[in-house]
């Protein structure tokens, strides 16, 4: 008597994702249904700039500006690679033209100037670009008497621009200060995983509310750099949002699912 054996069925690939944070199987659609935030852990990984505007503003509210402002080699920086190759490649990967991704939005019906900064394009950095593109975000607040919300993810300035990117930090600095004057500008500054080097340095941290996503690395330099400066054991926890929000750099952590609410409703209670 002969026996009938069922066909394995292969198994579709890519259903299945491991949480760079707690090393885990999880189920990639849960993942995107949670808007990247592993389901096991908790750990918010990082998204696209896109999909930040896609899930702070209102369904097709979103006009960006600040496209003219392109990347360029203005140092002819080369290692085994151009500059110029390099950019081409983020823009391809991205589809951004450069890390900061600026406009105008509702948030729950809300006007408001948005700035997102998307890790993807050589790390979130700020070079010359990003540097204008947020400063014309404060500008158009001002001129529009609009709150401005800002989602930084940053690995610092743009090495290959050299003392150029580390001059947007006084160019942003000086902006975001002219906001204070201004009682309709509300400036609500989120710091996701990663911000560090000079963007935390300068607008990231001026934020009239500053808000954090949960475990979010938040820095100036990194805790290796600064522990072999120092000489000496840092306390656990160091440079998470949530050492900092004991410590009183930061005023709320927010889950990401519900970032999009807590700043809508600051914004609220500002204007009203």
């Amino acid at each position: 008597m002969g026996f009938a054996f069922r066909k394995k069925k292969d198994m579709p690939s890519g259903l299945w994702t491991k949480c760079p944070a707690c090393g885990k199987m999880v189920y990639r659609k849960q993942v995107q249904e949670r808007l990247g935030v592993c389901p096991e852990c908790e750990f918010h990984d990082k998204i696209t700039g896109r999909k930040r505007v896609d899930i702070t503003l209102d369904a097709e509210s979103f006009t960006p500006f600040g496209e003219e402002y392109r990347p360029w080699d203005v140092l002819e920086f080369n290692t085994t690679e151009s500059y110029e190759d390099k950019i081409a490649k983020a823009q391809k990967k991205t589809g951004l033209s450069e890390a900061a991704l600026v406009g105008r939005g509702t948030i729950k019906g809300i006007r408001a100037i948005i700035g997102v900064l998307d890790f993807k394009f050589f790390g979130g950095s700020m070079g010359q670009v990003v540097g204008e593109r947020i400063t014309e975000a404060v500008e158009c607040a001002l001129a529009e008497k609009l709150p401005l919300v800002v989602f930084s993810a940053s690995g610092g300035a743009r090495m290959q621009e050299g003392a150029l990117s580390l001059m947007q930090m006084a160019k942003t600095s000086a902006a975001i200060a002219r906001l204070r004057d201004d009682p309709n500008c509300p400036y609500i500054s989120v710091l996701t995983n990663p911000t560090t080097g000079g963007v935390t340095a300068s607008f990231a941290a001026l934020g009239d509310f500053i808000l954090a996503e949960p475990g979010a690395l938040i820095g100036f330099a990194g805790p290796r750099v600064i522990q072999t400066t120092l000489r000496t054991d840092l306390p656990e926890g160091f440079q998470t949002a949530e050492f900092l929000l004991e410590h009183g750099f930061i005023d709320r952590i927010v889950p990401r699912e519900k970032m999009r609410d807590e700043v809508a409703t600051i914004l609220e209670f500002c204007l009203q």
